[in-house]
């Protein structure tokens, strides 16, 4: 049954990484877009805390993590995230549904296969700018699309409680920007369309160990490593003049359509580590530190002049509770309760101020029953991403989302009496 699950789910989910809007935010026009969160939703209620070798659930932000994998793991999910936008100006609401990733992972042994997909960074913005004067200048400016990953990961066991792997992403992509410049009181405009196909491979190395305080106490550790990689960006720009019909709709009249242009863009080395204590099967805390050197803002395309960047950093803190997982009666102490804080700076800096976010998380595991302890998880996240100096705009966003986990025993071996 899970096989033809997985089989179903990977189609849809390659053709819903092509059409879904995974952003909603006017900081996506800059660089790449939106940087999505790139691992399950159990470690996303953790703040991105991703430390433990954990034999059921998948964590695919460290390959290291597949060797520790016991049971044929299937994982999946998704959300829905509504935003407030403010400014001095102005308030503005955006809401977004989207699927956030597909994966699964193998046991071989000591050795651990994973596998899947699920989005880099989004593009998502409308924004317009109208003047009070009939004959002055407006703008409206749009966005779509974004970079999504495709990923194969091979984790192993070279001794009890410590696993190494690596990974190769394959990445690839669109992003659409439009900008529409017209005056009120004319019928006529220009429109311009730029249009980025992006594709590229990176690689992502991976280690975890953990061991023993005492009898009960468990200490973890966590440290992967993502080489500088790159991207080649193809970029197709069109310049038209256009006008409004009947129905408001743009009608393009006359089109100009550049050459294509490539532009190879540098995506910098990345490091994050991890270490925290816990009980296993009981509780966890632990933190987590994400650093990334500075990278190219863009294709060449979305450049801004008010616009630069610097390195981008994460700090998380978080863990998981579960109150006795082996009771058969009361549900409710079966539970895994998630909970985590972060903070971290975006690498982006619009009119001299840097772009900051924030938030807190909270998730619930719910067993499913069965006998290979696949769940349902549930998660919530609230935060805070810019600003209102500055003439900038702050976003408070609220995020919902679920997930489940499926697990099964592949590759056993028949025996016959």
């Amino acid at each position: 049954m899970i096989k033809k699950i997985i089989v179903t789910a990977c189609f849809f989910l390659t053709l819903a990484s092509f059409a879904q809007s995974g952003s909603a935010s006017p900081y996506s026009y800059f660089g790449l877009g939106e940087s999505r969160f790139k691992g399950t939703l159990e470690n996303r209620s953790m703040a991105g805390v991703a430390i433990e070798q954990d034999s059921i659930h998948m964590n695919i932000l460290n390959p290291a993590s597949y060797g520790a994998i016991k049971l044929t793991t299937f994982t999946m999910g998704g959300g829905y995230t509504s935003t407030k936008m403010k400014s001095d100006k102005g308030d503005a609401s955006a809401q977004r549904t989207t699927l956030d990733y597909m994966a699964v992972a193998l046991s071989l042994g000591k050795m651990g296969v994973g596998f899947g997909l699920l989005p880099y960074s989004s593009v998502g913005y409308n924004i317009e700018s109208l003047n009070s004067d009939p004959n002055g200048n407006n703008n409206r400016l749009t966005g779509s699309g974004g970079l999504n990953k495709a990923f194969l990961g091979l984790g192993y066991t070279i001794i009890p409680n410590l696993v190494v792997g690596a990974d190769i992403q394959c990445n690839f992509g669109r992003i659409n920007n439009s900008n529409l410049e017209f005056i009120t009181s004319v019928p006529i405009g220009t429109q311009e369309q730029n249009k980025s196909d992006l594709n590229g491979f990176s690689m992502n190395f991976g280690v975890m160990y953990q061991g023993k305080i005492n009898k009960k106490l468990n200490y973890y550790s966590s440290l992967t490593y993502m080489p500088q990689s790159t991207l080649t960006s193809s970029n197709t720009r069109t310049i038209a003049t256009v006008q409004y019909n009947a129905d408001f709709n743009v009608v393009v009249i006359d089109a100009i359509e550049s050459e294509l242009i490539r532009k190879d863009i540098k995506i910098p080395e990345k490091i994050t580590f991890g270490a925290g204590i816990g009980r296993s099967r009981k509780w966890l805390v632990g933190t987590q530190i994400v650093y990334q050197n500075i990278g190219e803002g863009g294709n060449g395309i979305n450049e801004a002049k008010n616009v630069s960047y610097e390195n981008y950093s994460s700090y998380s803190l978080g863990g998981y509770y579960v109150p006795n997982y082996n009771v058969f009666s009361k549900y409710y102490q079966k539970i895994t309760y998630r909970a985590g804080l972060k903070y971290g700076k975006t690498g982006t800096i619009v009119n001299s101020k840097s772009i900051d976010e924030k938030a807190i998380t909270l998730g619930f595991g719910l067993p499913a029953g069965g006998s290979y302890l696949s769940n349902f998880n549930i998660g919530l996240e609230f935060g805070k991403r810019g600003t209102t100096a500055n003439g900038l705009i702050q976003e408070n966003y609220g995020s919902f989302s679920l997930s489940f986990s499926l697990n099964d025993k592949w590759f056993r071996q028949s025996k016959i009496n």
